[in-house]
């Protein structure tokens, strides 16, 4: 139901600062996204244009791993953490093409996603999809919100793509990761992707420094190896934490696809 005063309950949307989400929407090709959004998005591509292929790989990693799970692990409930602003290929879209059935929890912390929250909510009829207005750092309120849609005694894939990488510290990180894994059964799975400076460090830093002058939130890059860190404790899936663009790429794509400085990785609870 409507908020009984949106004037008192509606998201300030400033639209004076750019902001990860927009801009990643204007890489994929979406249209929610404002000036100072687009004007960020075309500096960063100025000096590194490889990042709209980020962008595009994430995305492809993305249908993969969900479809991967669904199709091949039974996995019937998503938890996407940081989802950002709709697209094509949510992660919703793609489980229920699946699995009908599949039962999808989207988190975010950021107005305009929340404005748009009721483009996510239109799943299957046969599954459910839901919105949770959360925060990374806040696991206990996305666990307790999602609590009302999955049921956490049964296994959840925890989709963390593009977002660890606005917390700094890898303690605080490792904190957060551990309370939302901890909470999930066994079988559960992380997916997870991370900007990474191992391809190019020079210009990864460069990006790191023109968004954090001006964007929010800030953001951190990675090396390869810390980004592996990420999925200890668990069993890692084939072929392990390697670039978004060669995870399981589809068979017209091998031997074609080319390393993009996005790193990602599927891993199992045991």
């Amino acid at each position: 139901m409507p908020p009984e005063n949106p004037e008192v309950s509606a998201p300030r949307i400033d639209t004076s600062v750019p902001h990860n989400a927009r801009i990643w929407n204007y890489w994929l090709g979406g249209k929610d996204n404002y000036p100072v959004d687009r004007e960020m998005g075309e500096q960063i591509r100025s000096f590194f244009p490889e990042i709209v292929d980020n962008a595009v790989a994430d995305r492809g990693f993305l249908v993969r791993a969900v479809t991967h799970l669904a199709r091949e692990e039974g996995v019937r409930q998503f938890l996407d953490v940081g989802t950002g602003l709709p697209t094509h290929n949510n992660t919703h879209e793609v489980a229920q093409s699946v699995a009908p059935e599949s039962r999808v929890v989207y988190v975010d912390n950021d107005p305009l996603v929340l404005t748009h929250a009721r483009a996510l909510l239109t799943g299957d009829d046969q599954g459910v999809t839901d919105y949770v207005d959360a925060d990374l750092r806040d696991p206990e309120a996305i666990l307790r919100e999602a609590s009302r849609t999955l049921d956490l005694e049964r296994p959840v894939a925890l989709m963390l793509l593009g977002v660890v990488n606005f917390v700094a510290d890898d303690a605080e990180v490792r904190a957060i990761m551990d309370r939302l894994l901890g909470a999930l059964a066994p079988g559960s799975f992380l997916v997870l992707s991370h900007p990474t400076d191992d391809i190019d460090r020079e210009r990864a830093h460069q990006v790191a420094a023109a968004w954090n002058e001006r964007g929010t939130p800030k953001l951190t890059i990675r090396t390869a190896e810390q980004i592996g860190a990420l999925f200890d404790g668990l069993e890692l899936l084939e072929p392990g934490v390697v670039s978004c663009s060669l995870w399981r790429p589809a068979p017209a794509e091998v031997g074609g696809a080319r390393p993009v400085a996005e790193y990602c990785g599927v891993a199992r609870k045991a």
